[in-house]
């Protein structure tokens, strides 16, 4: 392996299809997700299904949970091959319900399918680069896979508006299908003669890893108690909120073994860690989802310049993930929640006026790119953290968590908003609900945010003897 690494790149000729077919499924995978909050608006009027608008993005993002656990426990048993396979063939067959789909229930239905296998499929990548790519090129390749996620977010939203304007919300789906057979064909072709089996020291049922069917198990409880809030806004209110109210209290209990000890009461450390990214996740992202709709019905803008909003947030989402990256260490990571927290709060009651008044339609715009900047400085800083506080022991237990909480934190928060802007509405409008929600979710967020503490430090202490359950002042 030495005498390769001075010359070897991802690029090589026996690795050149797996990097592009890889690289390609990642940028398609985001893109979509992108332009599926861009075109949602369109529709659910096309399929009047607007009282299921939330579900078709909180019942993705619940689905996928399933996907991480599933496949990579399948991974880890049986190679990545047949799970990439099984996920890639999940993806593009949700894409073709969607975009086939000639009802709102049926289109849930693809959506749901998307997102088992969007989040199969990314974990299954993730395995194959560490099957395929030596060590020395692994931060190489994950470098293209974050270029693979930033370029759709300036273009994606654009671009999904422009073909939902000019030819049909339709093709948003089934474009991306085709686009991802072909991405797929190039990984399948290289990978056939690649040594993807199980991994030596992969544990089965009756080890302590071989928990992983509980973990599943309880993933699944958790999507479906998860949509079950978001079919309760089409219900009659008498019903609908008992209903939600019931299977919120389902999803805290089956998620609790998914995250660590600690994490629904704000322990000190990483259990407030992984809560602060659920609820900052879930926040934003059910606000996010209805910026596109709110300036298509209240401020008559065209589905293309409505994405400009999302790709403004994208950016800025950059530019403070790169301040971050420069000051974070420097500001420290309560303070650097606390400003966010700050920025989000005040864009959220920005954003509630905007709308309240109806005035300054493009101001909603800049007022999201701030959003964005927000959660740049935030998401990464809570990653961060995420693997300061691990070990190599648990780093596979606690990135998981992050993600189940990310993911389950907006499928919950989003249902719920899909709820509120259908039974109470706020000044003949549900949106400024959905803004005010979010707002209540960031301040319930910044409980955790003062117990962060720092997991360099800690993880420094506990090294020396010290005790490390309680964050440093």
């Amino acid at each position: 392996m030495s005498a390769e690494a001075p010359s070897a790149t991802i690029w090589d000729r026996h690795r050149l299809g797996i990097t592009v077919g890889s690289v390609v499924l990642i940028f398609l995978a985001a893109l979509e997700a992108l332009a599926v909050t861009t075109v949602m608006p369109l529709v659910a009027a096309d399929l009047h299904g607007e009282a299921l608008y939330a579900v078709a993005f909180a019942g993705t993002l619940a689905t996928g949970v399933i996907g991480m656990v599933a496949t990579g426990a399948w991974s880890d048993r049986a190679g990545p091959r047949a799970p990439l396979y099984t996920a890639v063939a999940l993806f593009i067959a949700g894409l073709v319900i969607s975009g086939a789909a000639p009802d709102m229930h049926l289109l849930i239905l693809g959506r749901l399918v998307q997102g088992l296998g969007a989040g199969g499929q990314t974990v299954a990548l993730y395995v194959v680069v560490a099957r395929v790519y030596p060590g020395y090129l692994h931060g190489r390749i994950f470098a293209a896979f974050a270029a693979a996620w930033v370029v759709p977010s300036m273009i994606g939203p654009f671009l999904a508006g422009a073909v939902a304007e000019y030819l049909h919300w339709r093709w948003t789906f089934l474009g991306v299908a085709v686009l991802t057979v072909l991405a797929f064909v190039l990984v399948a072709v290289r990978l056939r003669d690649a040594d993807l089996g199980p991994h030596p020291e992969a544990s089965d049922d009756s080890s302590p890893g071989g928990r992983i069917w509980l973990r599943v198990l309880l993933a699944v409880v958790v999507a479906i108690a998860a949509v079950t809030v978001g079919f309760a806004a089409d219900a009659a209110p008498s019903t609908g909120w008992p209903l939600a109210l019931a299977a919120v209290a389902v999803i805290a209990v089956a998620i609790r073994p998914l995250l660590p000890v600690g994490s629904l009461r704000a322990a000190p450390g990483l259990p407030s860690v992984v809560l602060m990214r659920g609820l900052v996740a879930g926040a934003f992202f059910a606000a996010e989802a209805y910026v596109p709709k709110m300036l298509m019905e209240r401020f008559d803008f065209g589905p293309t310049i409505a994405g400009f909003a999302l790709t403004a947030s994208a950016l800025a989402w950059s530019g403070g993930s790169a301040l971050q990256g420069r000051y974070g260490d420097r500001w420290g990571s309560r303070r650097m929640a606390a400003a966010s927290l700050i920025v989000l709060l005040a864009v959220m009651a920005g954003m509630t006026a905007l709308i309240v008044c109806q005035v300054l339609p493009w101001a909603v715009m800049v007022l999201w790119g701030f959003a964005g900047g927000a959660m740049g400085m935030l998401y990464p800083r809570l990653t961060v953290l995420t693997l300061a506080y691990s070990t190599p022991a648990n780093e596979g237990f606690n990135s998981s968590a992050l993600s189940i909480s990310d993911s389950s934190g907006s499928a919950v928060t989003i249902a719920l908003a899909g709820l509120l802007f259908v039974s109470l509405p706020i000044a003949g409008s549900g949106f400024p609900v959905v803004f005010l929600l979010a707002a209540a979710v960031l301040l319930v967020s910044a409980i955790p945010g003062t117990r962060l503490g720092d997991g360099l430090a800690e993880r420094t202490a506990s090294r020396g003897g010290l005790s490390a359950t309680a964050p440093p002042d």
